[in-house]
């Protein structure tokens, strides 16, 4: 853990007290006297605290310095992710957040099934989780759109990840890609994007959708 998850971080005085008080008290082992980063995930900013007193209940912590320390991917990278099981979403949600992506907005594409519902503060939770573990310093953005067509009226400059012989992930710019979900997209969906806007993976096998956004995350990210 590079840092702890506090919303009220930067306040001059913190007391920690239940999940947070005792994941470092009897998993990182932490003491009086220790010093522990905190961030709020809001203002770009690492809080250096002291643990001036800790027992089995809470542990109280004063502010040493603040400082700006942003982490975060070279490049901004926008996913339109068609709705999938989201047991599946939530096994690769922490890879994404490690490798950088900015923003997620799950689409109800044509061939998602639409009794699969997201569970955003649960998927919340594994971000703010994968961003101590990797030191990220802002939060990814989850949203949700009801079809293509409203998500490419917001986005109209998004490509789409489809099979393309000409234009291949990696060679050309991505900003925002939209990615189908099981089955892929249907002939009406593929129409609304220009031919120049469809790119591909130069390879011939077929990903799932889950494969295929970590793939794309890893080609423009990394």
């Amino acid at each position: 853990m590079l840092y702890l998850y506090n919303r009220q971080a930067g306040a001059p005085q913190l007391t920690l007290e239940g999940d947070d008080h005792r994941y470092i008290f009897k998993v990182r082992r932490h003491k009086e006297g220790d010093t522990l980063y905190l961030r709020n995930l809001e203002d770009g900013l690492l809080h250096r605290y002291l643990i001036t007193f800790m027992d089995k209940r809470s542990a109280m912590l004063v502010l040493q310095e603040s400082y700006t320390l942003e982490i975060k991917a070279s490049h901004s990278l926008h996913i339109g992710w068609c709705v999938i099981d989201p047991k599946s979403v939530e096994k690769v949600l922490p890879s994404l957040n490690e490798m950088g992506v900015a923003k997620i907005t799950f689409i109800y594409c044509k061939r998602s099934q639409k009794s699969f519902k997201l569970d955003f503060k649960r998927l919340e939770k594994i971000l703010l989780n994968s961003s101590q573990q990797s030191g990220r310093s802002q939060m990814m953005h989850l949203e949700m759109e009801e079809d293509l067509e409203h998500f490419l009226a917001k986005y109209p400059h998004s490509k789409m990840l489809n099979f393309s012989e000409n234009n291949f992930i990696g060679t050309t710019t991505v900003d925002t890609i939209v990615i189908g979900c099981e089955g892929g997209f249907c002939d009406d969906e593929v129409t609304l994007f220009k031919p120049e806007d469809i790119v591909g993976f130069d390879t011939p096998l077929v990903l799932k959708s889950e494969s295929a956004v970590c793939a794309v995350a890893a080609k423009v990210l990394l």
